[in-house]
């Protein structure tokens, strides 16, 4: 007979490693399912500045070990595969993997989000050397320094202005000749001296020797190129990419409840619409989407799985 987890997690970045502490502590048999890496996005973050209580120069991937360690030492089975398909009604949950089947009282999803990316050119070999996704998490890196931010709805605008609190200067590349963003938000971008909106632009190309050194924006209505380079006493300058991100969650999709985005709606007990499934992290709907908003998730969907298991 295969055997029957008390708990699944699917995803091991903050979110599902925090569950699976918390629920290897409650002594619940533990499975920690990932299809490439643990960490999720914060395995590609260098410096860590905005997690409570850790130690100095902490990096993403130093953080990521240390929740794996302490996973493993709580008895957590992690297991790498890739999950192809969910059964998740009834007592008997299976979760398909490409390797083999797994069976589990309760299910964690905490596949998380992914950044929408732009496409180019140098984006992915820039990321994390001057290309960012998130303001919250690196505004602060680039303070006097300019910086562009890629979109024009409420976010892209919103993390703008907070990184204009850092920022020499915040140019926002918008591809249309007006932004999408609330218009409450767009009067105080407009209201903003370090604020400046790049009207018809796209990103063609984003390239440099180790740090962003150059970007090339193309107009949309005259097709003109418009190379910017980075200040010679500056070495460098900032690129946000902050046109929306994409849960992970086409797996679940017809079977677990989703907003028009796909993103998975649960209470404060982390619980979806099917019994026994929790949801934790970046893949819920939520207003904030940091590594301490997942731990947190993580913690409150464990205890909630093993209070789910008592009572049936």
């Amino acid at each position: 007979m295969e055997k029957m987890y008390d708990v699944i997690i699917i995803g091991a970045g903050p979110a599902g490693l925090s569950a699976a502490l918390y629920a290897g502590r409650a002594k619940l048999d533990t499975l920690l399912l990932e299809r490439s890496k643990a960490g999720g996005q914060i395995a590609t973050t260098h410096d860590v500045e905005n997690y409570p209580g850790a130690i100095e120069d902490t990096t993403g991937p130093r953080l990521v070990a240390r929740m794996v360690e302490q996973a493993k030492q709580f008895g957590v089975d992690i297991v790498y595969d890739d999950v192809k398909q969910v059964q998740l009604e009834g007592d008997d949950k299976v979760i398909t993997g490409h390797k083999q089947t797994y069976h589990g009282k309760t299910v964690i999803i905490a596949t998380g989000a992914e950044p929408r990316k732009l496409g180019v050119p140098g984006e992915s070999e820039l990321t994390g050397k001057g290309v960012s996704y998130c303001a919250t998490c690196d505004g602060a890196f680039f303070e006097g320094l300019p910086v562009y931010v890629i979109g024009g709805g409420d976010t892209a605008v919103e993390e703008g202005l907070f990184i204009a609190k850092f920022a020499r200067k915040v140019y926002i590349v918008h591809r249309r000749d007006e932004l999408r963003a609330a218009k409450s938000i767009q009067e105080k971008a407009f209201a903003n001296d370090k604020v400046e909106i790049l009207w018809n632009k796209v990103v063609k190309e984003i390239t440099g020797d180790g740090l962003v050194e150059r970007l090339v924006l193309l107009d949309t209505v005259t097709s003109e190129e418009t190379e910017i380079l980075a200040d010679e006493d500056d070495g460098t300058f900032g690129i946000f990419v902050l046109v929306g991100y994409l849960p992970e969650t086409d797996i679940f999709k017809g079977i677990i409840t989703t907003d028009r985005s796909g993103y998975i709606p649960t209470n404060d007990n982390m619980e979806t619409n099917i019994p026994g499934v929790f949801a934790a992290g970046d893949v819920r709907v939520k207003p904030l989407r940091q590594v301490v908003t997942a731990t947190n998730d993580g913690a409150i969907a464990a205890i909630q799985a093993e209070k789910y298991i008592a009572n049936h």
